[in-house]
């Protein structure tokens, strides 16, 4: 038989349109709901419910693959419908009990902690961000600078956690969820790894490379290059420039900042020997004040879903369908929850925008478990 394909695509059309009016129809009676929903205090997600009318639609449907069909069409159907009735109800008051505030509180007796030895590339980030006029101090490893902030021992704290060449910090996701701090604030600062041995000593001769293990990737392929030298990491690459200045031996050197060199008095046996010319790393500014700057314009959030089909999907279009644009995710697996995985995400914008909020609204009724890392502004 053969078919008609102008007639065909008439009879689509005209279907077409009566889907159309039929979901305008759909949405004007979700802003009833909304409404009906708002003077009760009821919650827009119902997962019950929606599992009761799936199973209702799919038993109209005779074909297997139409019944598989009717069920995606729908749960895209009712996403979009709870989308709309967040916009309609508009963003939970006090959904995010974060004090917004103009400006840092810094004078000279703030006390700020930074990651790693000194002439370290976080406390150059350290420094720019907050000058030289406070009371800083160092630790040696991620968790104490977490720990140091969340005790009160430090108003802030400078960490590292993505590089443009090397991605995220892993260490730095997975304490996010260990200790109540806040993400205040970030500051980009360009890296140029540089080796760095004892005065007198030549490339030829060293043997032993230390680094920390973000700065030893940074560089890989000068390593490709000189296969005489090995590599061992090392807590930080300011940490491996005062460990080869410690040790006196010439066959070791250290993958560290210029600052580095000059603060633990070596030489720069060759400079900017990063793989990536344009290598830069994000620092963030973390407090254990519930706080954020009027100027912020990214949202840092940490959740978990169900693990089941469509759940990261449906989770992501709460950010699609308020206008945010998604600029970062992050997945990290849980502890003891084999093949179970934590997002880590970031978006643009202000937890003040009603788009922020009519997201976040969402996204804490559709998770397991959601955590608000902070509302970041440049610096």
């Amino acid at each position: 038989m053969v078919v008609d394909l102008a007639e065909s695509r008439k009879k689509i059309d005209k279907i077409d349109a009566e889907i159309v009016r039929l979901f305008q129809e759909r949405m004007s009676v979700a802003t009833d709901v909304a409404a009906y929903k708002r003077s009760t205090g009821k919650k827009v997600f119902d997962a019950q419910r929606e599992e009761e009318k799936i199973a209702t639609l799919r038993a109209m449907v005779d074909d297997e693959f139409n019944k598989k069909g009717i069920e995606d069409l729908f749960r895209q159907i009712m996403s979009i419908s709870r989308k709309h009735q967040y916009q309609v109800l508009g963003p939970v008051v006090n959904e995010i009990p974060f004090q917004e505030v103009d400006s840092l509180d810094v004078s000279d007796t703030t006390k700020v902690v930074c990651f790693g030895e000194h002439g370290a590339f976080t406390e150059q980030a350290m420094e720019e961000v907050f000058g030289n006029n406070i009371q800083s101090f160092n630790k040696q490893s991620f968790r104490e600078v977490m720990e140091t902030v969340a005790n009160g021992e430090a108003e802030y704290g400078v960490l590292p956690i993505e590089n443009t060449s090397t991605g995220g910090i892993t260490d730095i996701y997975d304490l996010l969820v260990d200790y109540d701090v806040t993400i205040v604030a970030e500051h980009v600062v360009q890296i140029e790894q540089a080796l760095l041995g004892l005065p007198g000593t030549k490339i030829e001769d060293i043997r032993m490379v230390y680094s920390h293990p973000q700065g030893l990737m940074q560089c890989a392929r000068f390593l490709e290059q000189h296969p005489d030298m090995m590599t061992k990491a090392d807590s930080s690459t300011a940490g491996a420039a005062k460990k080869v200045h410690n040790e006196k031996n010439p066959s070791q050197a250290a993958i560290a900042s210029e600052r580095a060199a000059k603060t633990f008095g070596l030489e720069v046996l060759q400079p900017a020997i990063n793989d990536e010319s344009d290598n830069c790393t994000r620092f963030i500014i973390i407090t254990n004040k519930k706080i954020f700057l009027s100027d912020a314009n990214k949202m840092s959030l940490c959740f978990e879903i169900q693990h089941q089909a469509g759940a990261l999907y449906n989770m992501l279009a709460n950010f699609y369908y308020n206008d945010l644009n998604l600029t970062k995710i992050e997945s990290r697996p849980i502890e003891n929850r084999n093949w179970e995985y934590r997002f880590f995400v970031d978006v643009e914008g202000n937890i003040n925008s009603p788009g922020v909020g009519n997201a976040l609204a969402s996204v804490k009724e559709f998770a397991s478990k959601v955590s608000v890392l902070g509302n970041i502004a440049k610096r």
